[in-house]
């Protein structure tokens, strides 16, 4: 007889591993990556630092920084394999899908790179597969981006951080420091966040000893989803909608009424202010102007609409509201917004893909059928 077990929908605070990479701690609007505040390290260290944190569980010394670096460097360069195909995807549809594209040239490159399944992989060689697959996204996308535009796709530069690289690759410029500072913080504050939907696909993936860039590949589909990933840049558009402050009233109105989810406020976890939102509003302020006059006033404005049409729900600005915003001033293209949010999630899906690597078993949950009593007879 087999034994029935409920659990909530979503999974909502199912605890299905152990992990040593970090946690969320919703109701206190704070996250860790290891023993570090997340937001602490995005103010104080390097995209590097955090990159090497997750992956040898302590932070570097100076000197093994400057050599993780100089190992990076040449895993930017696309393979010529991988560089030939990327004008026929950067081309194909009437509507630009860089995520889409990244999952089919990276496919590509588990296919150039013989990647293993990761459960015929040692460590070490599934720690070079995260290595190389995390350095490359950022080329791979900033490349679809500029050959969409008609552009030629940039080279990795070896003189520039991880964050400043990608502002060069996508923009084309060298960035100051105040937007790679800005943009470097943006990234090292959502390179991992518990266990979401894209990281327990990556998991999931892995616990079938697939190769490491099918995980990836099956956590970018689940990133790219409007709930999850995908909507930074539709939270910038709902400041577009809106226009004035005198419209911002009626406007939540509206959409509360219509049962419309108002993007950028809200979390799944969260149940104060997160963090990361309030590190990036003061970012925002950091740089000024009319931009962020204007969402401060709009997000105060919804915060409190919300508060009395949802009384109880506890419903702030999530990271997507303000991460669009600082984007925007940063020169990022709308269209790369959430592909941002990858180049610096690659590195934590990579992290958990080498943590569930090391389990042997596979991930197997159950359903409970609730269709017609079986069994029926067939005509």
């Amino acid at each position: 007889m087999s034994t029935t077990i409920n659990v909530p929908p979503g999974l909502r605070n199912v605890v299905v591993t152990e992990t040593t990479l970090g946690d969320v701690r919703g109701d206190e609007g704070f996250y860790h990556y290891r023993q570090y505040s997340a937001i602490d390290l995005a103010r104080s260290k390097t995209l590097e630092d955090v990159w090497y944190l997750l992956f040898e569980g302590r932070l570097p010394t100076i000197a093994e920084r400057d050599k993780f670096i100089a190992e990076l460097a040449p895993l930017r360069v696309l393979p010529d394999e991988v560089r030939a195909v990327l004008p026929a995807i950067a081309a194909a549809g009437p509507t630009f899908n860089p995520l889409a594209g990244l999952r089919t040239a990276l496919s590509l490159l588990a296919a150039v790179k013989s990647l293993p399944p990761l459960w015929d992989a040692d460590p070490a060689r599934r720690k070079a597969d995260a290595m190389l697959v995390c350095a490359v996204t950022p080329t791979i996308l900033a490349s679809l981006y500029r050959l969409r535009e008609g552009q030629e796709p940039l080279e990795p530069r070896a003189d520039l951080t991880a964050a400043a690289n990608w502002l060069y690759l996508v923009t084309g410029k060298v960035p100051t420091a105040d937007e790679a500072t800005a943009i470097e913080h943006y990234l090292i504050a959502t390179v991992d966040h518990g266990f979401n939907a894209s990281t327990f696909t990556a998991r999931v993936i892995t616990s079938t000893g697939a190769d490491l860039v099918a995980a990836v590949a099956g956590a970018i589909g689940a990133f790219s989803g409007p709930l999850h990933g995908g909507a930074p840049d539709r939270a910038l558009a709902s400041l577009d909608e809106i226009g004035t402050p005198d419209r911002i009233d009626a406007w939540v109105r509206a959409k509360v009424e219509a049962g419309d989810r108002i993007m950028g406020f809200g979390h799944a976890v969260y149940r104060t202010d997160d963090p990361r939102s309030l590190m990036l509003r003061d970012i925002a302020k950091g740089i000024g102007g009319d931009l962020v006059d204007f969402a401060t006033t709009v997000e105060r404005r919804i915060v409190d609409v919300l508060a009395e049409l949802k009384p109880g729900r506890n419903l702030y600005a999530n990271v997507e509201f303000y991460a669009g915003v600082v984007m925007e001033l940063c020169g990022i293209p709308r269209a790369m917004f959430t592909p941002t949010f990858a180049v610096s999630r690659v590195i934590g899906w990579s992290a958990n893909i080498l943590e569930q690597a090391a389990d042997p078993k596979i991930i197997r949950p159950s359903a409970q059928y609730v269709g017609p009593p079986p069994p029926a007879p067939v005509d």
